[in-house]
């Protein structure tokens, strides 16, 4: 299995094309809180991966089984595969898929780390994770917001359940077509934006290899005093080596001094800043809001 490379970047047009949706995304929803600085992004690519199995394929409006036989998966799901040779990225871990560039999102203000979008050929898939209620999910009152916002989305049967196709206008005039998957799990809900062929083309390859992607992803909600709709937080990107190499240094330090903890690597204590916090419980009440798709 092959690691991360760092460092390749995607064709210049391909990136404006994607910022222009991005663009047209936010301008959807001018009541949602901006974020007062711009953000950056570093690029990841995955490399040699033998094809994922186990990802849904029939069409319902009920998600059935997560947890038992189907991903999105949380760490502590007894049939969970095994995320050790994943990538960290604090909330989650996500498996290394052949062809995939990863996009790292991080805050020029604060340097947290505020979001993971997976691109494949003409596709991407944007990952994110939310703290929920203990005792009920929260994708459908996600849904009810999303719909309530633009009068052009609507539900449809999916593979994860019932989705939000929502059509995003274009400063040029053309349309552009996300997707827009939710899965509820114990304390969290992980929420998925496709774009491209995976967002249109159920058949394609692409579709299909982000579908895979995402219901392999392994959630680690945390024990933090997060509310719901919180986006749980993130840490920098982790290879299974770099991951190996701190568990030996941090059972190395705790050997010598009695000490007793497990943290992930730069992941915050607690929710992210005021500011970031009030834009994502925003979103998630009003509807979408997205300062980059890629």
């Amino acid at each position: 299995m092959g690691l991360f490379g760092f460092g390749k970047k995607k064709k210049k047009q391909h990136e404006e094309d994607e910022d222009r949706l991005a663009e047209a995304v936010a301008s959807q929803t001018e009541d949602v809180a901006q974020e007062d600085s711009q953000e950056d992004a570093d690029t990841t690519d995955f490399t040699d991966q033998e094809p994922l199995d186990g990802a849904p394929v029939e069409v319902s409006a009920e998600y059935e089984g997560r947890g038992e036989i189907v991903g999105p998966w949380d760490v502590d799901d007894e049939n969970a595969p095994d995320y050790d040779e994943y990538l960290s990225l604090g909330a989650y871990y996500l498996p290394f898929v052949q062809g995939v560039e990863l996009r790292i999102k991080a805050s020029n203000a604060t340097h947290e780390i505020v979001g993971a979008t997976m691109t494949l050929g003409k596709s991407s898939l944007e990952i994110e994770a939310f703290a929920a209620p203990k005792t009920m999910g929260l994708w459908e009152d996600v849904r009810e917001d999303l719909l309530n916002a633009n009068p052009d989305a609507e539900e449809e049967d999916g593979v994860f359940g019932t989705e939000v196709q929502l059509p995003v206008k274009l400063p040029n005039g053309k349309t552009a077509h996300t997707r827009i998957v939710g899965v509820d799990g114990p304390r969290w809900m992980l929420r998925g934006i496709f774009s491209g062929n995976a967002a249109t083309d159920p058949n394609s390859k692409e579709t299909k290899a982000l579908n895979d992607c995402f219901a392999q992803i392994v959630v680690e909600r945390g024990d933090e005093p997060l509310s719901p709709r919180d986006l749980i937080p993130m840490a920098r990107p982790l290879t299974p080596n770099e991951r190996r190499e701190l568990a030996a240094k941090a059972n190395e330090s705790d050997e010598n001094t009695g000490d007793d903890h497990s943290t992930i690597p730069g992941r915050p204590d607690g929710p992210l800043s005021s500011d970031q916090q009030v834009e994502q419980q925003n979103t998630l009440r009003r509807g979408p809001m997205f300062s980059e798709l890629r």
